[in-house]
């Protein structure tokens, strides 16, 4: 059994929101869910969210600027921030914090709910260092 956790970070890297999906799932599904949370006017994120319905209508519907590089096999290349683009590496970095909780990083939990409460927990640490 796999799960994606799909998260949502602040511009320091801490934690605001989580959406679990099956680990078959693509980015857009926790996509769908986590952009209605999104307070920020730029949101960050890698090639997997460069979808416009999904997406990039959404975002430009908000009024907030997408710094999401365009996919290769995209016709019109669209034009992004590559310097606030190298920030991205902070959701990274809060992964990479998250997996050194053992239970997180082993799926220990047998339900979604219990998984996805052990990963609030692990998070409110993390915001708390």
């Amino acid at each position: 059994m796999s799960t994606k956790i799909h998260a949502l970070c602040d511009a320091l890297g801490n934690p605001l929101g989580f959406h679990l999906t099956p680990g078959q799932a693509c980015d857009l599904d926790g996509a769908d869910v986590l952009i209605d949370e999104i307070g920020a006017k730029i949101l960050l994120a890698d090639k997997g969210y460069d979808a416009d319905a999904r997406v990039l209508d959404r975002l430009e519907a908000a009024e907030i600027e997408p710094v999401i590089p365009p996919k290769s096999n995209r016709k019109a290349l669209r034009d992004y921030d590559k310097a606030l683009y190298k920030a991205r590496h902070l959701i990274s970095n809060f992964f990479e914090k998250l997996k050194h909780y053992r239970a997180i990083a082993t799926r220990y939990d047998k339900t979604a709910t219990a998984f996805l409460g052990a990963i609030h927990l692990a998070a409110s640490v993390i915001w708390l260092n």
